[in-house]
């Protein structure tokens, strides 16, 4: 009897696991994957009716549906360029290069019309760019040589590296090295409009508003100055003789610490204590004078 019932359950899961799997082959089945269409596709009869009679129109119409196409490229080739090159730009170029792929396509050779069209544009849109750019191809290339260079570096030592080992890298002494800086510096482009963060509020701000001219002549700038020195002068009045002497050695003077320990017959750390300690005095009575914080 218990046999029996076991020999029922077992043929029940048996059937229902047979049910599960047909299910499952079927859902496979019926499960189709939408072909991928892409906005420039065109189809054979579009261009053998536009081969029949070549008319303006159809060759127009051709082209528009094509304009993605050379979106797609340029989007792809702006992720490598600053950001000073505008996408629009990059279009017009390329929709140039898809005239001329048009004009000179031949179907006859077998290859798909995007196929050909897609280096022609490119072309296109790299030729217009080093025809718009004013450093010479070898600084580029030598721009690019350098970058290499100091990424594979970093990525041994971890930390940016010296310029002897990058000399070392690359192959070159230290003067050609830095004649080499010296030529890339002036390749890199920087938006005055463009929005950065500032580093004293971290608020957006467009470049242009962080630039200092220092060469400004500034007379409120030139009367804080004058004040600061007038009130300097009084502030050491205040010190010790010992820190007057040796802020009077070591700034108007320049010796060294060591020169000076020998001129008063101390040691170089005592003249360093004492030096620590005068500047925190004048730093403390011009704060407190001027009203300064930080």
């Amino acid at each position: 009897m218990v046999s029996t019932v076991k020999e029922k359950k077992k043929k029940s899961t048996m059937a229902k696991q047979t049910t599960v799997s047909k299910a499952n082959a079927k859902s496979k089945e019926t499960i189709v994957k939408p072909k991928r269409v892409k906005k420039w596709d065109v189809s054979p009869q579009e261009w053998s009716r536009y081969w029949k009679d070549r008319s303006p129109e159809r060759r127009r119409k051709l082209l528009d549906k094509y304009v993605p196409l050379v979106q797609n490229v340029a989007t792809r080739m702006a992720m490598g360029f600053p950001r000073s090159v505008e996408i629009n730009d990059l279009v017009s170029t390329g929709v140039i290069g898809l005239i001329e792929a048009f004009k000179n396509y031949d179907p006859d050779r077998g290859v798909k019309f995007e196929t050909y069209a897609v280096p022609r544009i490119r072309g296109a849109i790299l030729d217009e760019l080093r025809a718009l750019d004013w450093v010479p191809r070898s600084t580029r290339a030598k721009s690019r040589e350098i970058d290499r260079a100091l990424s594979a570096l970093e990525n041994i030592h971890g930390r940016k590296p010296e310029k002897h080992e990058l000399a070392k890298q690359m192959n070159l002494s230290m003067p050609e090295l830095h004649a080499a800086l010296g030529d890339v510096s002036g390749t890199h482009i920087l938006s005055l409009d463009e929005v950065i963060y500032r580093e004293d509020d971290n608020r957006q701000v467009p470049r242009i508003e962080t630039v200092i001219d220092h060469d400004t002549v500034s007379v409120l700038g030139d009367i804080e100055k004058d004040e600061l020195k007038t009130f300097l002068g009084v502030a050491i009045n205040k010190l010790t003789k010992q820190e007057k002497l040796v802020i009077a050695l070591y700034y108007f003077e320049e010796l060294t610490l060591k020169e000076i320990g020998e001129v008063m017959t101390i040691s170089e750390s005592r003249v360093s204590q004492i030096h620590t300690k005068a500047v925190l005095k004048l730093r403390g009575m011009v704060r407190e004078k001027f009203a300064l914080t930080g």
